[in-house]
């Protein structure tokens, strides 16, 4: 799947100037490592239906065993392993004996210390992945690539070089520690390969562990050359409360055109079925009691726009120029998913109007993408109803004593609900300008 960086914002994946990102969302990691491939493994869509389900099948596998890692591992032991490598040390005696631990003591305090301090550290680094290792059994390996993964651990941590400190089960005494120290030297390579597993452990843990906290289902990938979604109680997950829906997308009705008044839900309806499918393209567990999908091959957003004013570029012409990149796009007959929010914000609205059911004229006969698109302008329905695939879906708003009330249901129609003066009035912004 592809997906660019204004779609990855657009749906906060992995935002960083706000603490609401899906990141920090699914972030369950214990180190910075863990956090690192986190961030790769959310920032990636794999690549077909058959990685994708060999990525869940690795999910749900650390999702049997992971309670039994205890996880203690914590970043300060991640880096004195990682710093061991290009900090400046005097040659490590090897073999180490009492005497001369004490001699290399006496003539590299410095030395001896960092060595001391990080073997001890890397030995309990050691005994956990050995502990993590022990917890997967054969029935519970389904996949090729945790098989080949766990192997390769194994075959590290069991060379008699690890496996004798694995074995302790006392605290290293400055000798051991030294000689620890000496084969984290000469087999740095696997020192890398160790750290490198236990950051995708860490991370593949975090996923398992968020999709049994906030309730996500596996996605099922169905093989298919037309653009298909089927969701169930499918939700936004950054939502306290979140309003589930209920949405089927086709070939035949590929086209949802979205009306509603502001603040009654558009947005993030649009966004909840963008994180889905991107979520479904991961690998990992999806914010929905079901969802059918067919693999797409891109995803695409317009949906949060900005003027650029160094370019002299305004916020309308930044708007035609991501319409014309998603025209672009969906006509190499591929299977796209296209969000497009509150289409032509920066114009008027007869302007908005025309250019709008311009766009919709031209996109709702690429069959083969599927396209969500909300407005406030309902008038367009008279000039786009006569064509049978596009569904007409809105979210209702009621005026109750002067209240607002949101339903947050999709239901079938166009609304015409105009809210902006009531809201200027509930505000006191009516009174403070009659009393200027």
């Amino acid at each position: 799947m592809q997906i660019d960086a204004t779609t990855l914002h657009d749906l906060g994946i992995t935002n960083k100037e706000t603490a609401q990102s899906v990141l920090n969302l699914l972030d369950f990691t214990e180190s910075s490592i863990g956090n690192n491939y986190l961030r790769t493994f959310l920032s990636k869509p794999l690549e077909n239906i058959a990685q994708i389900k060999e990525q869940q099948s690795i999910i749900q596998s650390i999702g049997e065993v992971e309670a039994k890692w205890n996880l203690d591992i914590k970043n300060g032991t991640i880096q004195l392993v990682e710093t061991f490598y290009t900090t400046r040390k005097a040659l490590i005696p090897y073999p180490a004996s009492a005497f001369n631990a004490i001699i290399y003591k006496v003539f590299n305090p410095n030395s001896y210390n960092a060595v001391v301090f990080t073997a001890k550290h890397f030995q309990k680094f050691l005994k956990k992945l050995f502990t993590i290792w022990q917890s997967f059994s054969k029935e519970v390996v389904r996949t090729k690539k945790l098989a080949i993964l766990l192997d390769n651990l194994e075959r590290i941590l069991k060379r008699d070089n690890f496996l004798l400190y694995i074995e302790m089960d006392h605290k290293l005494k400055p000798n051991e520690a030294l000689n620890l120290g000496h084969e984290m030297q000469i087999h740095k390579q696997e020192v890398s390969q160790l750290l490198e597993t236990y950051g995708k452990l860490d991370a593949w843990r975090s996923l398992a562990i968020a999709t049994k906290k906030y309730n996500f289902h596996f996605p099922e990938l169905i093989e298919s050359e037309n653009p298909y979604i089927e969701g169930k109680q499918l939700f936004h997950p950054l939502l306290k409360k979140p309003i589930p829906y209920d949405v089927t997308l086709s070939e035949n009705e590929n086209f949802l055109f979205l009306t509603g008044a502001n603040m009654a839900g558009k947005s993030t309806f649009i966004k909840a079925v963008g994180l889905n499918v991107y979520f479904a393209h991961l690998g990992i567990g999806v914010p929905a009691e079901s969802f059918r999908l067919s693999y797409f091959d891109g995803l695409f957003s317009n949906i949060q726009i900005t003027d650029n004013i160094l370019q002299g570029e305004s916020y309308f012409f930044n708007e035609v120029k991501r319409i014309k990149d998603t025209a672009e796009k969906v006509n190499d007959e591929k299977k796209w998913l296209v969000l497009i929010d509150e289409l032509f914000k920066g114009t008027n609205v007869r302007d908005a109007m025309r250019c709008s059911v311009a766009v919709i004229n031209g996109f709702h006969k690429k069959r083969k993408s599927i396209f969500l698109l909300s407005t406030h302008l309902y008038e367009i329905e008279e000039e786009i109803k006569q064509f049978s695939n596009i569904q007409f879906k809105y979210f209702e708003t009621k005026s109750l004593n002067g209240q607002l009330e949101f339903s947050y249901q999709l239901k079938n129609g166009v609304s015409n609900d105009r809210i902006g003066y009531l809201i200027l009035e509930r505000e006191g912004v009516i009174n403070l300008l009659e009393n200027m």
